[in-house]
C-alpha cells in the first residue's frame, strides 16, 4: 500500500471527514497539523501546487486534493486501485 500524508488542522472537519473514511479503510497515513507551523504550511502548499485549504491528502507522490476529492475517489471505485499502488 503507497503511504497516505494528510495535512490537517484540529477545528476542520472535513479534516475529520477524511480522516474517518481513511480508517474505515484500514488506511494508515500520516498527518501532518499545519495550524500553527508556518513552514509547514508552506511545503504544504507546494506540493499542492497552491492548494491553501486543508485537508491536502497525497497518495504516494499523487496529489489527491481536499475531502470531497477522496470520497468522489472513492465513490467512483478509484481509491481503493490508488492505494494499492
Amino acid at each position: 500500500m503507497k503511504p497516505v500524508e494528510i495535512y490537517t488542522s484540529p477545528l476542520c472537519g472535513y479534516c475529520h471527514a477524511a480522516k474517518r473514511l481513511l480508517t474505515q479503510k484500514g488506511v494508515a497515513f500520516t498527518e501532518y497539523d499545519v495550524s500553527r507551523d508556518n513552514d509547514l504550511r508552506a511545503a504544504m502548499m507546494r506540493r499542492s501546487n497552491g492548494g491553501r485549504t486543508v485537508p491536502q491528502i497525497f497518495v504516494g507522490e499523487t496529489h489527491v486534493g481536499g475531502c470531497d476529492d477522496l470520497y468522489a475517489l472513492d465513490k467512483a471505485g478509484k481509491l481503493d486501485p490508488l492505494l494499492a499502488g
